[in-house]
């Protein structure tokens, strides 16, 4: 799974959250890294945004999240 993650954006979305915990800014040799992986395991699936937005970095559309839920149901101007 690792080799498919755009390293820098869970970076970046990780720092926002306050959940960087010392992540390495360039992805490392991660096979026997069990630190590593162990840090990584928490940003990816332990880390829960209960109220806040994603935003779409392509189109600056923002989805809502309440009580963990994102809402991504388009508008109907824009279906």
């Amino acid at each position: 799974m690792i080799p498919k993650l755009e390293w820098s954006a869970l970076i970046h979305a990780a720092e926002e959250l306050g959940h960087r915990q010392d992540l390495p800014d360039d992805l490392p040799d991660y096979d026997k890294n069990e630190e590593f992986l162990k840090k990584v395991h928490k940003a990816l699936l332990e880390v829960e945004v209960m109220e806040g937005c994603l935003k779409c970095p392509e189109s600056g559309r923002e989805f809502p999240i309440s009580r963990g839920i994102p809402n991504m149901l388009l508008n109907e101007d824009e279906a």
